[in-house]
């Protein structure tokens, strides 16, 4: 794991507020129709309109969280699902603290 491109990936408030929200998709999100919010993750239509951006901006964001592994994707029937990477979240705050 790279602390310094965790950071990075950390640094930014929005993508903060998506993994908060990943966290317990059932308090943030509206119910999808394919998929479980728990199981398979969040549509990513669904997280880019609950933060007000349109589909380019969210890829970005997701592309950095998914790159760190700090969140997994499952394709659907064609749409990306979104959810936390415990596992990883975990490591990366034991780096973090190691580094520190």
């Amino acid at each position: 794991m790279k602390i310094a491109t965790t950071l990075r990936a950390l640094a930014n408030e929005r993508r903060l507020q998506i993994l908060e929200w990943l966290r317990d998709p059932r308090a943030h999100f509206r119910p999808q129709v394919d998929g479980d919010l728990v199981e398979d993750g969040v549509c990513g239509m669904l997280i880019a309109e609950k933060l007000g951006v349109g589909a380019p901006t969210l890829s970005e964001h997701m592309r950095i969280l998914t790159a760190t592994g700090l969140v997994r994707a499952k394709r659907i029937k064609g749409w990306t699902f979104y959810q936390r990477n415990e596992e990883q979240i975990a490591a990366a705050k034991r780096a973090i603290h190691d580094a520190v």
